[in-house]
């Protein structure tokens, strides 16, 4: 780790800091960090910026109560810039919405963005919107049985290709599984960020176990 002193603040003492969502890796907003409010922020494991608007420290979600659980906070090669991880408890945006950065400027028509969080977006709105002719909205109509069913047959379809070693087969029936699953979970009221904490948990129950094994 380095120490605060090698940050490059400009000339009016500030630092631009890239927030990030720890689960989706969403860019939630860019704010900016004095020293106080960096020092602020790891002591309080909250993000605390300068608002050069009030001319003045914000601790986001003092207010609003969307706080920002600090996960670590990167600089960059030239130390003249911060990325903050974070978990957030609410709307990053003061307009209310999950991130600052919602309004499209461009898009390639070749290279379309994509993340697990986007599909489970918009397989929660076959839900809702119950799509006609849509597969995802057949299945919701039909129900949890249904979608478990379909779970338990890809399940089947991701053993019978590993068995044959087959990686093609195998990545392409996982795939199948994976939406099936993430169905499953739009039913249940699931969401990735619930799967993310429970597996950060057991990781950090499997570090421990580790470092007791060492030192016996």
């Amino acid at each position: 780790m380095i120490d605060i002193s090698k940050l490059k603040f400009d000339k009016n003492g500030l630092i631009p800091a890239v927030v990030v969502d720890e689960v989706t890796k969403k860019v939630l907003t860019l704010a900016y960090m004095n020293e106080e409010s960096l020092r602020i922020s790891m002591e309080k494991g909250l993000t605390c910026f300068w608002s050069r608007s009030r001319n003045e420290l914000w601790l986001k979600g003092e207010t609003s109560g969307n706080y920002q659980h600090i996960v670590s906070i990167k600089a960059d090669c030239d130390c003249d810039a911060l990325v903050v991880t974070v978990r957030k408890d609410g709307p990053a945006c003061h307009l209310g919405t999950d991130s600052c950065f919602e309004n499209l400027v461009w898009e390639s028509n070749e290279l379309k963005e994509f993340s697990l969080q986007m599909l489970m977006d918009l397989i929660e709105g076959r839900k809702i919107e119950k799509k006609e002719g849509s597969y995802t909205t057949y299945l919701f109509e039909k129900g949890i049985d249904k979608i478990l069913k379909k779970v338990g047959e890809e399940c089947t379809e991701v053993i019978i290709a590993g068995k044959a070693d087959d990686k093609k087969e195998t990545i392409y029936e996982v795939a199948d599984l994976a939406y099936h699953v993430m169905v499953m979970m739009i039913q249940m009221g699931i969401s990735l960020e619930d799967i993310h904490n429970e597996l950060s948990s057991r990781h950090v129950i499997d570090h421990k176990v580790k470092q007791e094994k060492m030192t016996k």
